[in-house]
């Protein structure tokens, strides 16, 4: 007996067993991929209903649900705070985790995930050049319940460009990030500086942001140094009301996050966005 697929081509009995091992090994590898984590590519399966995809902003296990899709909330001005803020209220038990937004976007995912998966929030300082090519990275963010705001549009030195540059970088980067969420962001951060210039200073104040985010603690983790270095650096200065500078685009900072937000709850610090650590 034959018989006709719905290609209409007629296979033998031979051909039909030859038909269903072959099947039966892609179900195979097609199940170790799941397990590792690895993509096999196989044969389309046929489906009587189109298939349902996940969006990008869509709630995950380990993920707080998605926050609505409306503007991102806008920069404000904290009564009391210097025009460039490295750190919150020291009596708080409270720190800030921010990270540099660059590198890439599976490394900021993962340390995203590891900081939901402990109740953490983060702020997050965008490259606008890293928005132009992964404007997803900005919902992301966002809906992971944490902040987003500006770190210049190319991380280029802003303390020693003109007026005209300096001006240039930050309005850019603010534009993407209008475009993308609604808001210019949460906060500002100069590129390549701990500290920004009186020149920055003021072009950040004129383009919308009250005040510019500096920090009291630096990871180093853009060193590599490891992630037991990361974490030793971290703890090692860290206390209530630290701002703490970090980086998506490093494998060190992934693996130090998990010991790192362990050790900041054993000390009874919480991990939160800056906006929440300085709102009283």
């Amino acid at each position: 007996m034959s018989i006709r697929p719905l290609n209409g081509q007629v296979l033998s009995p031979s051909g039909r067993r030859a038909a269903l091992r072959a099947g039966a090994a892609a179900l195979i590898g097609l199940s170790g991929a799941c397990a590792t984590g690895r993509t096999v590519a196989g044969p389309p399966a046929a489906t009587a209903t189109p298939a349902t995809t996940t969006p990008a902003s869509s709630p995950r296990a380990g993920r707080p649900p998605a926050a609505p899709a409306g503007p991102a909330p806008a920069p404000r001005r904290f009564a009391g705070q210097p025009v460039e803020i490295g750190h919150g209220p020291r009596d708080r038990p409270a720190v800030s985790l921010t990270f540099h937004g660059n590198g890439d976007p599976a490394i900021a995912r993962s340390v995203l995930a590891e900081a939901e998966r402990a109740g953490a929030r983060v702020t997050v300082l965008a490259i606008g050049a890293w928005l132009d090519d992964h404007p997803d990275m900005a919902r992301r963010v966002l809906d992971g319940g944490h902040e987003l705001g500006n770190h210049t549009q190319n991380h280029v030195a802003i303390n020693s460009l003109s007026e005209e540059e300096a001006r240039a970088e930050i309005t850019a980067c603010a534009g993407r990030l209008k475009r993308l969420t609604g808001s210019i962001g949460t906060w500002f951060r100069p590129s390549q500086t701990q500290n920004a210039s009186p020149l920055v200073r003021t072009l950040a104040q004129q383009a919308g942001y009250p005040h510019v985010l500096s920090y009291d603690v630096d990871s180093l983790d853009f060193t590599s140094p490891g992630a037991a270095a990361v974490i030793r650096t971290v703890t090692g200065t860290i206390q209530g009301g630290s701002v703490v500078s970090l980086h998506f685009g490093y494998a060190d900072t992934v693996d130090a996050m998990p010991p790192l937000l362990e050790e900041l709850a054993r000390r009874k610090l919480r991990a939160v966005t800056t906006t929440e650590l300085l709102t009283p």
